[in-house]
């Protein structure tokens, strides 16, 4: 690791999971002095729960993350070990991307690239922020004591007042087996920052060699992997299995008949837990009428004797999880490294940041990750790269760089943080974002590549490339609007394809929105400009048929777009007291002088915040 020479910086980083190494990496790059402070060098980028990058929503994310410039799109294409497009029997909409993981290389690859860029890296403990006239000033740590910073972002993970729990064990750890970070939620509460509890929790890691796969169901990545990155060439990932088996009703009576030793149930946990991740004494109780529940055996890294079992997440005591797993079919005989634990955090709730994830009171401090009440390694590199990045926007005096919900799944994470004030871990899904049709993963790089181009860290080749890119596929879809095929010529086609044919010619673009005829079927009949191109580049095909066969929706999604902008533009003043607004409810006043949106429309996204709230808001405004 590039070692610390001098204690002042443009910005410091605290913590080195995902958030940290993102906004490490961006940082640098950017052009900033930057430390990261990690409370252990070998713990960065560890994957402390799930060996997977991506996932329903996740993989947008990561590509988004990917064409702004970031590192985890290409850091899980190079260490990858199954790769699969999620959700394909539904609409491309939808569809995302996933990974199994080699847990150790994944770690090993981000801290070889803050090596390489010759990131400055101290191991400590950050006990404190210190601040002068509403602005950040540094840090001081456990051991080195003081360090002076234009700029600070906090991204210190499940670590802050960390307490893992395992049936009636409770200690003090940020992650099994690692002390937690004592100090910095005083310190940031002395400086007025509200805080709460959460909790997560994480499955045993079974050995494999005691398990018996023989009788499960075996599952594989595609045939014909999608990588994450832009920058990916000549991919050919290993596709190592993963294994599928099913708790039972002798699993779920071993739990109910352990709940009073449970202590999510005896209120040992106070934090509140993912809801869509829940641990399996809370599947077992919420849902009393299934009998059985998913398990996925996934191997943490190849030629790994060590299996996450996901789906058991669980903080049941020790002889409690060997009892109800050993019931599980292929587990009967099953050992274990270590067994599952549940662990509850501080975190800041969100409202208390701006759409730069700048602090309101405290300028110049920056909130990434599950400090946020974010879950999931994608919610977090995303936030950090974006602090970063609006970390160093701020100090060279630019406008601030912020994405809004209909430019991408960034956006919809920060809007969702900060509007709907969130009580439980926050995760992405495609179901949140309402111009999901629009912000598709495989078209990121068209999507956000003017951004890229503003923040400086993507090269001019990467520019270069979508911008040749969106030309082709403007050009082949007026080619398609003016060109036609013989009936000859395309009705074997459609006979093959099982559907009608055609006594005259059929305009090219039409016939590509029947939902049975895709490009690929009449990728022969095209000229050469437009055959060898598409033949070269895979993306433009599925591209080029998602704009024509969903152009009308598109079309009316982007017209809601237009509409909702004239509101994301009429800024909401800082000082303004909504309590002097007659009109508005008192339930209203209470969430916006709290939240203190930034926009109009953002105002109307809050919960409680009614249509006529908003209109009595802007009325105001224009007075």
């Amino acid at each position: 690791m590039f070692h610390v020479k001098q204690n002042k910086y443009d910005v410091i980083v605290v913590g080195g999971g995902h958030a940290g190494v993102e906004a490490s990496l961006a940082a640098k790059r950017l052009g900033m002095k930057i430390l990261l402070i990690t409370i252990s060098k070998e713990s960065i980028a560890r994957m402390s729960c799930n060996p997977s990058i991506g996932g329903l929503a996740k993989g947008h994310l990561v590509t988004e993350i990917d064409a702004l410039g970031g590192e985890m799109g290409k850091a899980i294409d190079a260490t990858g070990i199954q790769f699969k497009i999620l959700n394909k029997s539904k609409g491309k909409a939808v569809w995302s991307l996933r990974a199994q993981a080699d847990k150790i290389k994944y770690a090993n690859y981000m801290q070889n690239k803050l090596d390489e860029e010759k990131v400055s890296i101290l191991e400590d403990i950050v006990v404190g922020v210190t601040a002068k006239d509403g602005k950040i000033t540094g840090v001081l740590t456990e051991e080195n004591g003081k360090f002076s910073s234009q700029s600070v972002i906090l991204a210190c993970g499940t670590f802050l007042n960390g307490t893992i729990t395992i049936g009636e064990d409770q200690y003090k750890g940020g992650r099994l087996n690692e002390r937690n970070a004592q100090g910095l939620t005083s310190s940031l509460s002395k400086l007025g920052f509200k805080h709460g509890r959460l909790k997560t929790g994480t499955p045993a890691r079974l050995k494999k060699s005691t398990l018996n796969l023989d009788k499960l169901e075996k599952q594989y990545g595609d045939k014909n992997p999608t990588p994450f990155s832009y920058f990916t060439e000549n991919f050919n990932p290993p596709d190592i299995p993963c294994y599928i088996t099913h708790t039972n009703k002798e699993t779920h009576k071993i739990i109910r008949e352990n709940l009073d030793r449970a202590p999510l149930f005896t209120g040992v946990i106070e934090g509140v837990g993912p809801r869509y991740c829940p641990s399996i004494e809370d599947k077992v109780v919420r849902f009393e009428d299934r009998n059985s529940h998913h398990v996925f055996l996934e191997p943490e890294w190849e030629d790994s004797d060590q299996i996450y079992a996901n789906g058991i997440s669980t903080s049941l005591p020790i002889d409690v999880q060997k009892d109800y797993i050993q019931t599980i079919e292929g587990l009967e005989n099953s050992e274990w490294f270590y067994p599952g634990y549940a662990i509850e955090y501080d975190f800041f709730p969100s409202y208390q940041i701006y759409r730069t994830l700048e602090t309101k009171s405290i300028q110049n401090l920056y909130f990434a990750g599950q400090i946020n009440g974010t879950s999931g390694y994608e919610e977090a590199a995303a936030l950090g790269l974006i602090a970063a990045i609006n970390s160093y926007f701020k100090l060279d005096n630019k406008a601030p760089f912020i994405l809004d919900r209909s430019n991408a799944y960034i956006g919809v994470l920060i809007d969702d943080l900060i509007t709907k004030d969130p009580r439980e871990p926050y995760r992405m899904f495609t179901s949140r974002a309402e111009h999901r049709l629009i912000l598709r993963f495989d078209n990121s790089d068209r999507r956000l590549y003017k951004h890229s181009q503003r923040i400086g860290i993507v090269p001019d080749s990467f520019i270069k490339k979508v911008e040749k890119k969106i030309r082709f596929l403007k050009d082949f879809i007026n080619y398609s609007k003016d060109n036609y095929l013989s009936p000859d010529q395309i009705n074997p086609i459609l006979k093959q394809n099982d559907s009608s044919t055609v006594n005259n010619g059929i305009n090219i673009n039409r016939l590509l929105k029947r939902p049975e005829i895709n490009l690929t079927d009449i990728i022969e009949l095209l000229p050469d400009k437009y055959r060898k191109q598409f033949k070269k580049h895979s993306d433009y095909i599925d591209q080029a048929e998602v704009d024509i066969k969903y152009e009308g929706y598109i079309k009316r999604n982007q017209k809601l777009i237009d509409q909702m902008k004239k509101y994301e533009h009429v800024k909401i003043p800082d000082n303004i007291d909504f309590s002097k607004i007659n009109t508005l409810k008192k339930e209203c006043v209470e969430k916006l002088n709290k939240i203190k949106p930034e926009t109009l429309a953002q105002a109307s996204r809050i919960s409680g915040v009614s249509p006529s709230d908003v209109t009595s808001l802007m009325i105001y405004l224009k007075k």
